[in-house]
């Protein structure tokens, strides 16, 4: 595309697509955040007022106290995304801080008040639980009340539990707000081809994108100038994630977790032996990113590659794509595969329910708030007009659908646990990819969407397994060490990346510090290895669909407006999928691999690369 005009650069860089939030306070701004609070202050009173007589409730008296809770959950998440909302696009802005630390700070003292409930629903009988749940007036409510007894073994007493959650706004959450404010003013000074020697600030975003330039040397300058640009504030940072180590070492040893993933992976529904399982099946599959990167190195005509390479595109030119060509592109792609899907996509066009330029204080990255049922979801972007952009697109508005979708099941069985959370993202990401391709006959741009797609995929399975890694690495090392230097933390990341790259890649000495600005390490420790578990799952799903065509997609509609309903096992089910199959994992790798093979192929025909 060759911008030509003003309309053309705001296109290119979705420059007007801002998402109005206003509707979640009823267009009340701060003063609808403050009614919501007090609203919640009522509810939060009336369920006190069941203390002591949670284990005297038949099936009418706990559906009328979950009404309650349910209410209460509405209200705080109601102002919660609005002000984490807001916050998230401008982090610079005191006023929208102040507002999202005042409703931490509420939501925290209404924990508070209510972990009484969490402790005598522990403390029911397991037969006297399931009686009760067995009555369908508590369906909507039933898996979600199951399913948080699996923390009774770790839960304290009462005056122990609301210390924790009163300590918590003043330690965890305040720290990962510092880390968000320091990772959002990161600004990476670029040359500037307009002037002699001069350079211009961009967004960290902005600059990664770089990476995928087919010019290897703007990539190399780009990957210098991220190197640069976060060493001021290293050590902070550093600080930052050392603090947090040592906060979750604390709680972990109080509440008796025998690891520090166990937490998460019963957030996840998951058990620690499935998780550990998984990590090994990819860990014993790293030949696969290492092949490919051997393989790009011949096409690109490097001996060999440098971290700086590993998403370099292998088109000859990398062209900007505007928003408007985007949008057409995602919505085709869901409607080839279900005009439900289709006509709710569109919604979030054309209502405001995307932010997508790159601004400055907006916090990197991309994700999708569900917020709560009765409103709609929202996707936040940072649009840089590539190609990958587009995917990116097409992955966070499938998690938006599946939130629209499950939005009937209420606030406690709309969202997933982590690891089903990426299956609609990646499946929708998935089509869009071959509708891609299916509209691509030259066998150069085939080979750049294929090693797209399968980086893609390394990138999502691999190199997120491999930050799990790290993960593990720093938090065992800060429990048996102390504090760790931001020379421990860079060995430690390079030693684990080198561990997926093996000799495929070199690993420079900059990147030693690119840790330091990924936020799922301080916000949600343990988050990433859902990344893996969802790819491989929602691939062994897109393999359903290709087996079974159309006859699939009431299924996996189906299994959409199911939210976290279920367990995951039974949820997989929905779609034909058997997660408690050990052979499940490798299954999944193999369909990378057949990835792997189709882009060799592709490079053989498109004349990169020799026949074998």
């Amino acid at each position: 595309m060759t911008i030509t005009d003003d309309a053309d650069a705001t296109d290119v860089g979705a420059l007007d697509v801002e998402w109005d939030v206003e509707g979640l306070v009823h267009g009340d701004g701060s003063d609808g955040v403050t009614r919501l609070l007090e609203e919640a202050d009522e509810i939060a009173s009336r369920i006190e007022a069941r203390r002591g007589t949670i284990a005297e409730l038949d099936a009418t008296a706990l559906g009328e106290l979950m009404t309650d809770m349910a209410e209460l959950r509405n209200r705080l998440g109601r102002a919660g995304n609005y002000s984490s909302l807001r916050f998230a696009v401008d982090s610079t802005d005191a006023e929208i801080g102040a507002l999202m630390q005042k409703v931490q700070e509420r939501s925290a003292s209404f924990r508070t008040r209510l972990v009484f409930f969490d402790l005598e629903w522990a403390a029911l009988d397991d037969d006297r639980v399931e009686q009760l749940l067995a009555d369908p007036r508590l369906e909507w409510c039933a898996h979600h009340l199951r399913s948080e007894r699996r923390y009774r073994d770790h839960l304290l007493t009462e005056p122990e539990e609301q210390i924790m959650t009163e300590k918590a706004v003043t330690g965890q959450k305040a720290w990962s707000r510092l880390f968000s404010e320091l990772s959002a003013e990161i600004t990476v000074e670029l040359p500037d081809p307009a002037s002699d020697g001069g350079v211009h600030p961009v967004k960290l975003e902005g600059a990664l994108s770089r990476l995928g330039d087919p010019d290897r040397a703007i990539r190399r300058q780009a990957a210098d100038a991220v190197s640069e640009a976060l060493l001021p504030g290293l050590r902070t940072r550093a600080f930052v994630f050392n603090t947090l180590l040592a906060d979750k070492a604390t709680e972990d040893r109080l509440r008796g977790f025998p690891s520090w993933l166990t937490s998460r992976n019963l957030s996840n529904e998951a058990t620690d032996e499935s998780v550990a399982a998984l990590v090994d099946a990819v860990k014993s599959r790293y030949d696969i990113p290492q092949r490919w990167y051997r393989l790009k190195a011949t096409i690109l005509g490097l001996d060999r590659l440098a971290d700086y390479d590993r998403m370099a595109s292998v088109a000859d030119s990398q062209a900007e794509i505007g928003w408007t060509e985007a949008r057409d592109l995602v919505l085709d792609a869901y409607a080839s595969f279900s005009p439900t899907l289709a006509d709710a996509a569109t919604r979030f066009f054309e209502e405001g329910w995307i932010d997508a330029p790159v601004r400055p204080g907006k916090r990197p990255g991309a994700f999708c708030a569900y917020t709560v049922p009765d409103h709609h979801p929202y996707l936040m972007l940072n649009w840089t007009s590539r190609r990958r952009d587009v995917l990116t697109l097409a992955h966070e508005l499938g998690h938006g659908l599946h939130a629209y979708l499950a939005r009937d099941r209420g606030i406690f069985h709309q969202a997933t646990p982590l690891t089903l959370a990426e299956t609609a993202s990646v499946f929708g990401e998935t089509v869009a990819f071959g509708r891609m391709l299916d509209g691509t006959d030259d066998p150069g741009e085939r080979l750049a969407l294929l090693a797209e797609s399968l980086e893609g995929t390394i990138a999502t399975v691999f190199r997120q397994t491999a930050m799990n890694q790290f993960e593990d690495a720093v938090h065992t090392a800060r429990r048996t060490e102390g504090e760790l230097s931001v020379e421990r933390f860079g060995d430690l990341w390079a030693s684990t990346q080198a561990d997926m790259l093996g000799d495929s890649v070199e690993i420079t000495d900059g990147y030693r510090n690119w840790w330091s600005y990924v936020p799922h390490f301080i916000g949600t420790p343990g988050y990433v290895y859902a990344y893996a578990y969802g790819q491989l799952l929602a691939l062994s799903v897109y393999a359903q669909f290709e087996a079974e065509g159309t006859d699939f997609v009431p299924r996996y509609l189906d299994l959409l407006a199911a939210g976290g309903s279920l367990p995951p096992a039974e949820l997989g089910r929905m779609v034909g999928v058997d997660l408690d199959d050990p052979g499940f994992w490798s299954a999944g790798l193999d369909i990378v691999e057949a990835q792997l093979t189709a882009a060799e192929s592709a490079a053989v025909a498109a004349g990169r690369v020799g026949q074998p």
